[in-house]
């Protein structure tokens, strides 16, 4: 029997800029790479059909471009060792996974299984997150370092065999049906696509249009589902922009700080990643432990339920909701309003709310999710609490109600004027609570409130020393952004200077 190498294919479905694919290939031995469909993984409460569907049209794009992929279906030791009986496996190569609970509790079986069976497990980072970092200290130098490494290819790849095995149906993985006609599709050829377009084109106004529901959906580059599943390597993506912003170096025409944006925000999905990384427990745990209980763990069941379909009778909410879950995507300032108005107007627990939006995201990342779930939540003791105002936030981001009519038609007799705010209208009875949702709550009070509940929290000695305690053990000693607390944190109307506040690394 000849020793073949396995290469597992995890969230990095590609074959360019790959090094765990280097590392097998220069290991010398036949590789045989493999990904393997695990049913309860796919059962966890984040996951969703829309991102299996996803998924699989990238296991599909990733066989047609020449990686004879084998495809396995259940429990993930006992797929590995069939693997290692048939084919002589004594080596297994991947990248380091920050996925969530689930996936963590997962490797450290596999890691058991590799000790106990003599199997020698090399897992390769594949972004700037770097698994136990001692201290932030010069990790924004370190990830910079890697972003400008050469990206690596396989070079004198011999692959054991011509792969094999069929993809499930989500049927088959016991989802439920999960309609998303306006999803992305997946695939390196589309993720290329996405990158050529909006460096060259598409990006120009990314800058200024990112926080627009309907300007973002063209301006920002859409790369996040292709980034989340390693379509696309982070360092692919911004050594690509960096080549762009060289060529448009000195233009007037929005380009350079367009580019410069995109630059940033490529690198806060390292930034927050890492924070899962390092802190796993904010899945599942208030990041400031003074927060739990705030909220009831067991959430109104009428409120979730009217937040979840868009039909809170917020018009600017109800829209952004509905078009989620028609598309799987929504530009990050919606999202972080979604998150807001669910924790502080409906006052609902945001382990609950984050699972709905994981679901409905094709782009679900932990690491990014999990962190701005807490941050959106004012349960980290790191940053300002800010309340958006989901009328406001209609008014400003679609002054013209484009967007609003298009997802709520429901509201098409209302006069602009009153379009995010219909109980105000003369009209109302004639449309609210028959044809639309009167509104859930009343905005203005129900945002009184929970700012004076979360300040009963933030009051008072142990809780900032426990809160100086977080930042110590997250920030470097240069303060590294998103680290950062109020000037005078024991005002409530202290003015913010947290940059990742603004919530804007929109992709």
């Amino acid at each position: 029997m000849v020793v073949c190498t396995l290469l597992w294919f995890k969230r990095d479905l590609r074959g360019k800029d790959h090094p765990a694919l280097a590392h097998a290939a220069s290991l010398g031995a036949p590789v045989l790479p493999v990904y393997l469909v695990e049913p309860e993984s796919w059962a966890q409460p984040d996951m969703s059909a829309r991102q299996w569907a996803f998924t699989a049209e990238c296991l599909q794009h990733l066989r047609g471009s020449g990686v004879p992929l084998t495809l396995r279906v259940g429990d993930a030791v006992t797929l590995l060792e069939a693997l290692r009986e048939s084919h002589g496996i004594d080596t297994l190569v991947s990248h380091e996974e920050t996925g969530n609970g689930w996936s963590f509790a997962r490797d450290r079986r596999v890691a058991a299984w590799a000790r106990e069976r003599g199997v020698t497990w090399h897992e390769l980072p594949q972004s700037g997150v770097v698994r136990k970092l001692k201290t932030r200290d010069g990790w924004a130098a370190r990830r910079e370092r890697w972003i400008r490494s050469p990206m690596v290819d396989a070079a004198g790849i011999t692959w054991a065999g011509p792969g094999d095995g069929t993809l499930p149906s989500a049927g088959d993985l016991g989802l439920s049906p999960d309609p998303c006609p306006g999803r992305q599709r997946g695939g390196r050829p589309e993720a290329l696509s996405l990158l050529e377009s909006f460096l060259t084109a598409r990006g120009r106004t990314y800058r200024s249009a990112m926080s627009s529901p309907l300007e973002g959906e063209s301006a920002c580059s859409r790369l996040s589902p292709h980034l989340a599943l390693g379509i696309l390597s982070g360092r692919e993506a911004a050594q690509a922009t960096a080549i762009r912003q060289a060529a448009v170096k000195g233009s007037r025409d929005g380009w350079p700080g367009s580019l410069r944006s995109f630059t940033s925000r490529l690198a806060w999905r390292d930034h927050f990643m890492q924070k899962l990384e390092d802190a796993p427990s904010i899945e599942h745990r208030c990041l400031h432990p003074a927060y739990e209980g705030l909220r009831p763990r067991t959430p109104d069941a009428t409120r979730l339920a009217a937040w979840s379909a868009g039909e809170t009778g917020l018009p600017f909410t109800d829209a952004c909701m509905r078009y989620l879950a028609h598309t799987g995507w929504l530009n990050f300032r919606m999202r972080s309003m979604l998150m807001a108005v669910a924790s502080y107007h409906l006052w609902l627990d945001w382990r609950e709310t984050g699972l709905h939006l994981a679901r409905q995201f094709t782009d679900y990342e932990p690491g990014i999710h999990w962190s701005q779930t807490q941050m959106q939540s004012g349960t980290t003791g790191m940053n300002t609490v800010r309340v958006y105002n989901p009328v406001k936030q209609g008014r400003d981001q679609d002054p013209k109600g484009l967007f609003t009519r298009r997802w709520v038609p429901e509201l098409a007799d209302v006069p602009d004027e009153f379009l995010q705010e219909p109980w105000r209208w003369e009209g109302a009875s004639r449309l609210l609570g028959r044809r639309y949702p009167e509104p859930i709550v009343d905005v203005a009070a129900a945002a009184k409130e929970a700012r004076a509940r979360v300040w009963a929290v933030r009051r008072g000695e142990t809780y900032w020393r426990e809160a100086d305690r977080i930042v110590a053990k997250h920030a470097s000693r240069k303060r590294d952004r998103g680290f950062q607390r109020d000037p005078d944190p024991r005002r409530p109307d202290a003015p913010s200077v947290t940059p990742s506040e603004q919530m804007n690394f929109d992709l």
